[in-house]
């Protein structure tokens, strides 16, 4: 060894060797679950393989240790793999824990500093829309709704959005049930116009408060959805009139639109579902 020079363990380089395989095997093995993921009626060894750029004897080790672990499962009568049992357990523990305002609050920040405006998150709760989190304007003048404030369904943006993802069976049951004097309301000549409004948000993909909740209060909104394509949340820029006026008007929802649907993307649901 030369003058300077520090010698390396050999067990510290067999224990980085190992490591690197060890990650390596593991990419390997979420790149076969990703496969399978896409495959519902599986796929044969070699196919698996070649899709995933392996070999089959590596393709194949590597198999039947997810299999050991129930990740993946192998059909004898068809020669094919499957996702297992265990990865549904592990996916739906994420379903479980999973809350849409820390997902959101990055894109919430960001949508403020595009647009100028209040940005809120909402949740149906017991037929209302209910704010579960904010990121304020700096503007002085600014449209305040706190975190723990709620509104009616059918006449805020936000609630207007999460509506427009259900049927209209759906909608009336919902009014009925949680809020039976605005449907006793509605049902005065206004149920007719309110689904005529779903209507068009389905159609322009957002929603909008013009003035409903408050005079010179203008909010535009875009539903937040799940796996199944349920609105689980909505969210909400929300401002003066005259600053959410009608020439911004396109441009402002454009972008409340692009962000709902990217925090859907996140959340783990299609924004491709969000028409």
């Amino acid at each position: 060894m030369r003058s300077g020079e520090v010698e390396t363990p050999v067990n510290a380089r067999k224990s980085t060797s190992a490591g690197a395989s060890g990650v390596q095997s593991l990419i390997r093995a979420l790149s076969i679950l990703d496969a399978l993921a896409e495959h519902e009626d599986g796929l044969s060894l070699t196919v698996l393989a070649k899709a995933v750029s392996l070999p089959t004897s590596s393709a194949h080790r590597l198999l039947t240790t997810l299999q050991l672990k129930r990740f993946v499962h192998f059909e004898p009568g068809v020669m094919t793999w499957r996702v297992g049992v265990q990865a549904f357990v592990v996916g739906n523990a994420f379903t479980r824990s999973r809350d849409v305002a820390p997902i959101a609050m990055p894109f919430m920040r960001q949508l403020m500093e595009r647009t100028g405006e209040t940005v809120n998150l909402y949740l149906l709760n017991l037929g209302q829309a209910i704010c579960i989190a904010q990121v304020q304007s700096r503007q002085v003048v600014r449209a305040i709704s706190r975190p723990g404030g709620s509104l009616p369904l059918e006449i805020s943006a936000a609630g207007k959005a999460m509506l427009a993802k259900m049927t209209k069976s759906e909608v009336d049951e919902t009014l009925s049930r949680h809020r039976g004097l605005e449907l006793k309301r509605l049902a005065r000549g206004g149920s007719r116009k309110l689904h005529a409004e779903l209507a068009k948000i389905r159609s322009r993909g957002f929603a909008l408060d013009d003035e409903e909740v408050a005079p010179g209060l203008r909010c535009v909104a875009r539903s937040i959805l799940d796996e199944h394509g349920l609105a689980q949340a909505a969210l909400s820029i929300a401002g003066p009139i005259n600053r959410l006026a009608n020439h911004r008007l396109p441009r402002l929802a454009e972008m409340v639109v692009a962000t709902g649907d990217a925090i859907t993307r996140e959340f783990g649901g299609s924004a491709g579902e969000n028409r």
